[in-house]
């Protein structure tokens, strides 16, 4: 049901840097190409069903843009989308995972570069969900009424801390390549306004949800600290640069034998939202998930078949086997996609929905297609 404060998604963008890297060319662009390596590398390509991905490197592996140049390109195309200026935003709230620089933070380095007028600025930390968070926040700020018109994006430059130089003297484990073969780059944007676009569909806010259960579950994906668990004197500030480059604290490492409790745990909380009736799932025309591999999504769909036994899956989209997982932006390329393809129409409704493994977080939000404010008799 549409409220009297409500807010639209109206621009939608997306930037994914260079050409489409295939599974053969990973070691060319990473390196790492002794048999361990190679076995690990193939046992968990096998897994998670990426067939092609994006890097900012060039053929001999090194950087070509910045995390905040891919942010700001995808932010651009969503502005162009809508068919508006930099100027014309009185929010930016951008997540990354990590940014190029420690400070400033991420958010005035994006909008350094962006240009436009005076802004309000939000840096979301955290890994794949802080892009729903800074959604939320912008959304939040635009039915308070702050502000007439905001733009959020999710910006990932994964790559330059999978290289191979990282990983020289690391002894090869699950634990420290398992995100080496996952995560690769990319930038996703959303235009949010107050009112629906003037000529076109928009994509409604009905609700975002967060929710954290880190009092619940240890540290699943890390850096910055030796252990699993950071300790006074041992992570990566308190010790030399080299010290902690030799430890390995720079290193994106996940804990592979809880990745199922992570899946069990976000079921959980999708049943949820469907038991105190904030998703139908007899009225749910689309479900865009992000995921890090294919065996999430078969569970997913297990799940969902209890309560729907009749699911119909084509409602599910995904793009991660083509655009790999950019972390904190899939959720948005994977939007803008689904979006650009035609597959919406007005008064279908779309869920969103982030797992993210870091210490064990969720959110999703609910969208409902809207016609323009032109259209005679058109569903809001």
């Amino acid at each position: 049901m549409a409220t009297t404060a409500t807010a639209y998604l109206t621009g939608f963008g997306r930037y994914l840097p260079g050409d489409p890297v295939d599974n053969d060319g990973i070691a060319s662009r990473l390196g790492g190409d002794d048999p361990v390596t190679e076995r690990i590398r193939r046992r968990v390509l096998d897994a998670n069903g990426i067939r092609q991905r994006h890097y900012a490197l060039d053929e001999h592996g090194e950087p070509t843009e910045l995390n905040e140049e891919l942010a700001v390109k995808a932010l651009r195309a969503a502005l162009a989308d809508r068919g508006i200026d930099a100027a014309d935003l009185r929010m930016l709230a951008c997540a990354t995972t990590m940014g190029d620089v420690l400070v400033p933070g991420f958010a005035s380095m994006v909008h350094g570069r962006l240009g436009g007028g005076p802004m309000q600025l939000l840096s979301a930390s955290g890994v794949c969900a802080s892009s729903l968070a800074a959604l939320d926040a912008a959304v939040s700020k635009i039915r308070l009424g702050d502000h007439p018109r905001a733009a959020v994006v999710g910006s990932e430059l994964a790559s330059r801390s999978l290289r191979q130089r990282r990983y020289d003297g690391i002894r090869a484990g699950m634990d420290s390549h398992f995100l080496r073969w996952m995560l690769s780059d990319g930038a996703g944007a959303v235009v949010v306004e107050f009112q629906p676009h003037p000529t076109r569909p928009s994509l409604r806010v009905d609700w975002v949800r967060q929710v954290s259960l880190a009092h619940e579950y240890d540290v699943c994906m890390r850096a910055g600290m030796s252990g699993v668990d950071p300790v006074v004197g041992r992570t990566w500030q308190d010790v030399d640069i080299a010290e902690a480059d030799a430890e390995g604290m720079f290193l994106l490492r996940q804990d592979v034998s809880v990745l199922d409790d992570l899946a069990d745990a976000g079921i959980r909380q999708f049943e949820e939202l469907v038991d105190i009736g904030l998703v139908d799932v007899r009225h749910l025309d689309h479900v865009i998930c992000h995921y890090s591999t294919n065996a999430f999504r078969d569970v997913a769909f297990d799940a969902l078949r209890r309560r729907v036994p009749t699911l119909d899956t084509d409602r599910w989209f995904s793009n991660l086997e083509t655009r790999g997982n950019t972390g904190s932006a899939s959720i948005f390329i994977a939007l803008e996609e689904a979006w650009s393809s035609g597959r919406f129409a007005p008064g279908d409704t779309v869920l969103l929905a982030v797992p993210e493994s870091g210490r064990f977080s969720f959110a999703f939000a609910h969208l409902t297609v809207v016609a323009p404010p032109s259209s005679q008799g058109a569903p809001t």
